[in-house]
């Protein structure tokens, strides 16, 4: 069996190598969900209303945070459409902890559009019905971003379910109902604020982290045919990281954020390998991986942690004194230096994270040494995209549409600022040279034209 595990290891780094270059990006921030492409340079600036170094810009109906996915010539994209078309979204840095009015039918649906020119090719219907969980004001009916292996396409439509679409056409193969998807606010439970956990695809497995109200699990699904194959309990308040697959400390397993329980699972049987109870208690971001280390920051409450992790770490590992003495298996650790809604990233040894204000933080990534903190902008504006970057240069999207241009380096600079005219939430996806922005109302190809 451990045979026959290697191999099917070796196997999955062929995918992912071949997916890197072949520019696919397949899942939420990417291959391994790294955020990273260093396949071409990407423009530092551009211009949406005279078309500088813009291919093309493509009307997307509906209403979603959910981001763009490319694999081939296709991007793909999932969106939530209301009946009367009306769906309002209040950004910007507010503590209101209400949700928006839930009383509308809403069609879930999967476009597929040419990446060359922006062409919809396909516009299909996934559900229909009235959402049976409310969103809050800054979020949407749409938030999981879809997950393909060029076949299939996984999407996750919230209390709608599980979905499973064919690549080609659209077609639904499969739908799995994963009951409801409640991620309201711990502390007043009536205050619903909508599902985001995306689902990744893995092995030919499709893995989902469904923490919520009432009865949260992780659990693993067979990508042809839907048929469940694990599934583990969860105790945690609700999270909305995705989950992240975990190839290095001599093992694959599934790594997930939380704030009684983050902690890592056996890929082959859900069988609980880590935990690590404390944190942040709205945990967002998505683990990240780098050699054999995985990252984690999360914020709200007293907390707002950024550490790393041993990919090969065993048992809890949560501090068992008032000083906060780190155990084996935890590498680095700052109580205060994490971020709230952004993904992090690393490029070479250097580990970036963005707060919501903009408070751009660069670690080393093997040590946590800090190199810098800095806002990005004297204005004040919410960041909730994270970050995506081509090797070169960090690409970090604030709410209101602005696009900061970085250089990858341990001093701090700016050296664009670029408008996409729209509010913009969603992660960007990078394909081709590239950038993918789904903001408000479209889908924006940034690249130099050809």
């Amino acid at each position: 069996m451990k045979h026959l595990t290697r191999i099917r290891v070796a196997l999955a780094a062929l995918v992912f190598g071949s997916v890197a270059h072949a520019q696919n990006w397949p899942q939420y921030r990417g291959p391994a969900a790294s955020g990273l492409d260093r396949a071409v340079a990407l423009p530092t600036t551009w211009n949406v209303v005279k078309g500088e170094n813009i291919r093309w810009q493509t009307p997307i109906p509906g209403l979603a945070h959910a981001a763009p996915i490319v694999w081939g010539d296709r991007v793909y994209v999932a969106t939530a459409v209301s009946e009367s078309g009306k769906q309002d979204l209040k950004v910007g840095l507010y503590g209101d902890i209400g949700a928006a009015p839930n009383t509308e039918k809403n069609q879930w649906r999967l476009l597929a559009l040419d990446k060359a020119t922006g062409k919809i090719l396909w516009n299909v219907l996934g559900h229909e019905s009235v959402p049976k969980v409310a969103r809050h004001t800054k979020a949407t009916h749409c938030n999981s971003t879809p997950a393909t292996d060029g076949r299939s396409i996984v999407a996750i439509f919230g209390s709608e379910g599980l979905f499973c679409f064919s690549a080609k056409d659209g077609a639904l193969r499969w739908k799995k109902d994963l009951g409801p998807m409640d991620s309201g606010y711990f502390a007043m439970k009536n205050a619903q604020w909508g599902f985001a956990s995306s689902p990744i695809v893995y092995d030919g497995k499709v893995i989902v982290q469904c923490d919520v109200q009432k009865d949260s699990f992780l659990a693993v699904f067979d990508l042809e045919t839907g048929k469940e194959i694990w599934r583990t309990s969860r105790s945690d308040v609700p999270t909305w990281g995705t989950p992240a697959i975990v190839t290095a400390g001599g093992r694959t397993q599934i790594a997930v954020n939380g704030w009684h329980h983050a902690g890592g699972y056996e890929f082959a049987t859900g069988k609980e390998l880590w935990k690590y109870d404390g944190g942040g208690d709205i945990p967002v971001p998505t683990p990240i991986v780098a050699g054999e280390l995985i990252y984690f920051t999360s914020a709200h409450g007293r907390m707002r942690p950024m550490r790393a992790i041993r990919a090969d770490a065993s048992g809890d590992l949560t501090p068992v004194d008032s000083a906060g003495t780190l155990k084996p298996g935890v590498v680095w650790n700052h109580d205060r230096l994490g971020n709230y809604m952004q993904t992090p990233i690393i490029v070479g040894d250097l580990l970036f994270g963005c707060a919501d204000v903009g408070l751009v933080t660069c670690f080393d990534a093997k040590t946590g040494t800090v190199r810098f903190s800095e806002r990005l902008s004297k204005t004040s504006e919410g960041y909730t995209a994270s970050p995506v970057s081509d090797g070169r240069h960090l690409f970090f999207t604030s709410e209101l549409g602005n696009v900061f241009v970085v250089p990858v380096a341990e001093k701090f600079s700016v050296v664009a600022t670029n408008p996409l005219r729209e509010t913009c939430l969603s992660t960007p996806a990078i394909s081709d040279g590239a950038l993918f922005f789904r903001t408000a109302g479209k889908l924006v190809a940034v690249g130099a034209k050809r």
